[in-house]
């Protein structure tokens, strides 16, 4: 599907790259090394209609839809992979389904703070024992007159050690027909008593990107925080995953070019045998591939966002631009390193940072290997 920026998409892009190159470049690399949140940043992200590009105006967002938060998320992560997937999580996974699902109260009581980027969002699904078998998580939910006392323990959830607001899922019954039938969504603030935040994860990519254990027990959640209706949360988390597939590929595309620029700029600079390193084949090709895939990987991401934004459907698709935009970006990675030799071993070049960061795009938002059983069970139907 050829298709071209509008006046209006090409002065975000320019917006966030000029955001990004001035307030994150700079700082990408000491947040990295000191595992240093970015907290200053996401107020001015909301002054700029990043943190609620899926709210209404009338709650305080933008509006703009998830092809924007596209366009958006590649400039964040061309400089800092992991303020973007903090950006991508917040609007596709959690403002996302307040949004659809919320109610009037919920919406007014919630989306204004999130729009603004005062309160950042949360999505809190996987656990200990289930990953990608997401329908057997085990954390519990049991209502008690005007409460639900959760119990449990949720792992790997990025930014809710320094969240405002999280979406949380839990069985509400444990005898359904069907494990995916008995999950229902709740919206949690981390004042609740009973909700503690574990210690912060140790990573090998994303490192200034907050990632924590969340432990609730007999946590008494209002009744009136349940999202949509009582078991119906796994609908909620698939309908939102499409989303958050679909903004982790921009991820990639930003961290795919961050990787294709450092590349050729380096490979011009960098002479060996009399003459610069791009004059060699061997160097060309890697360059050639890089740009190709990247190309590749753009149409695959913008389709599925525009199939999102005009309300089709694109499980398929998003999946298909997770998986591709995901791989392509490791590689672009990979060959990134290689062409700087030595220098790209060295966290002194940006390159090694993107080759740690690239990592996890295989993994988290459902792992390559579930996205190719999601495209074959699509295509197979």
């Amino acid at each position: 599907m050829l298709y071209e920026l509008t006046e209006e998409e090409a002065m975000l892009r320019d917006m966030v790259r000029d955001f990004a190159a001035k307030e994150l470049e700079p700082k990408a690399e000491h947040y990295d090394q000191t595992e240093t949140f970015p907290h200053e940043h996401f107020e001015k992200m909301g002054e700029l209609g990043l943190m609620g590009m899926l709210i209404p105006e009338e709650y305080g967002g933008s509006d703009m839809g998830l092809f924007a938060e596209v366009l958006a998320v590649e400039e964040l992560a061309y400089s800092c992979a992991s303020t973007a997937i903090t950006m991508a999580v917040h609007n596709s996974l959690v403002t996302g389904p307040i949004v659809r699902c919320g109610n009037e109260e919920q919406k007014q009581e919630f989306l204004p703070g999130l729009a603004s980027g005062e309160r950042l969002g949360a999505y809190c699904l996987t656990e200990p024992n289930t990953g990608s078998d997401a329908a057997s998580l085990e954390m519990t939910a049991v209502k008690k007159g005007d409460k639900y006392v959760l119990n449990g323990t949720k792992s790997w959830i990025s930014t809710a050690g320094v969240s405002g607001v999280m979406l949380l899922f839990a069985r509400t019954d444990k005898d359904a027909a069907k494990k995916k039938e008995g999950i229902s969504a709740f919206i949690v603030t981390p004042d609740l008593p009973g909700l503690t935040i574990g210690k912060e994860e140790k990573k090998l990519g994303l490192r200034a990107s907050n990632t924590v254990q969340i432990i609730l027990e007999d946590c008494e959640v209002p009744a009136d925080r349940l999202l949509g209706e009582e078991n119906t949360g796994f609908k909620i988390a698939l309908n939102a995953l499409s989303a958050g597939r679909i903004g982790v590929a921009a991820q990639a595309l930003g961290i795919h070019r961050a990787c294709l620029d450092e590349s050729v700029r380096y490979s011009q600079e960098r002479h060996q045998f009399d003459q610069p390193i791009a004059n060699f084949q061997a160097i060309k090709v890697k360059i050639a591939d890089m740009a190709m895939e990247l190309e590749a990987a753009r149409w695959l991401v913008w389709q599925a966002a525009k199939l999102r934004d005009a309300g089709q459907p694109c499980i398929k698709e998003a999946s298909m631009a997770k998986l591709f935009a995901a791989e392509a970006a490791n590689r672009a990675a990979r060959e990134a390193v290689q062409i700087h030799g030595g220098y790209g071993y060295m966290k002194e070049y940006k390159v090694e940072r993107l080759f740690r960061d690239a990592k996890v795009l295989e993994i988290y938002e459902g792992t390559s290997e579930i996205q190719r059983l999601v495209i074959s069970r699509e295509v197979l139907a």
